[in-house]
């Protein structure tokens, strides 16, 4: 498998191989005193699996900007929650869980939404599409409004079924679509670069594809 940091913009190269998680390094807390934990990600038939407990991150083992991630995904027991976050950076940033980064959510029914975590990202409408109380700043601190809801509703297969999701980072902006329908697009990120992270959160996931092409810069 090639490596991603060594691809040209436009050559397309696997983050996941298909039979093992290289390239890969899951931070999970529970296992932090009880190493024996079972794997909240395992590779089964060829598909890489977030079991959705222990909850925690993969994580990539290198860093990336510029590029277009394909990720095909489908949940395999029922509708739940999961995420892919980019521009990882800090780990456990946020309630000793979550790395630094904007996360591109795959909830069911909220897939492409933005959650800023320790990062922000701002998209047009702001007032309307980031929930958020009276005197609550727009930002990616413990207390700020943190979601930015996607721009569609209808955009995912049903459960059970094979979506595909594709996040552009290109510079300070990122574009998110979901089985062909752009579902986002933020700009003024106040990131451009990291890991890339899969969840889990509670709720059987199965990727089969995760596949990353560089773009020019």
């Amino acid at each position: 498998m090639l490596s991603a940091s060594l691809a040209c913009a436009g050559e397309t190269v696997p983050l996941f191989n298909g039979k093992d998680l290289t390239g890969w390094k899951a931070d999970v807390p529970a296992a932090d005193k009880n190493p024996s934990i079972s794997p909240s990600f395992v590779v089964r038939d060829g598909n890489l699996v977030s079991m959705g407990e222990p909850r925690g991150h993969l994580i990539t083992e290198r860093e990336y900007g510029d590029y277009k991630l394909v990720v095909e995904y489908r949940f395999t027991k029922g509708g739940g929650n999961c995420g892919v976050l980019v521009h990882s950076s800090k780990p456990r940033f946020l309630g000793n869980m979550f790395p630094q980064s904007i996360e591109v959510q795959m909830m069911h029914e909220n897939a492409g939404d933005f959650w800023c975590i320790g990062e922000n990202i701002e998209v047009p409408d702001m007032e309307k599409r980031r929930p958020h109380k009276e005197g609550q700043k727009f930002g990616g601190g413990p207390g700020d409004a943190r979601r930015i809801i996607n721009l569609t509703d209808g955009s995912e297969k049903p459960l059970g079924e094979w979506n595909r999701m594709e996040i552009e980072c290109k510079g300070a902006e990122v574009k998110v679509s979901v089985n062909g329908t752009l579902v986002n697009h933020g700009s003024n990120a106040t990131v451009t670069k990291g890991r890339i992270a899969l969840q889990a959160e509670g709720t059987e996931v199965e990727f089969r594809k995760v596949d990353l092409t560089p773009l020019e810069k």
